[in-house]
């Protein structure tokens, strides 16, 4: 079964690193590197957002 994901738009570091967050109508979340949505990381909304709030806090800028 294929999932419909809505991706928002990049969201893109200083070092040209860029990932998309989208959430499908069941209420899953996802985050891929931009321009491969095709294989994105699925977990709770909640996990993904404390994720990328601690990425845009600098905190975990190496991951990008």
């Amino acid at each position: 079964m294929h999932t419909e994901i809505n991706w928002e738009d990049p969201f893109c570091a200083e070092a040209n690193n860029c990932f998309r967050l989208g959430t499908d109508t069941t209420g899953n979340a996802y985050i891929a590197v931009a321009g491969q949505e095709d294989t994105p990381l699925t977990d709770t909304h909640e996990a993904l957002r404390t994720l990328i709030l601690e990425i845009k806090a600098g905190k975990a800028d190496h991951l990008l």
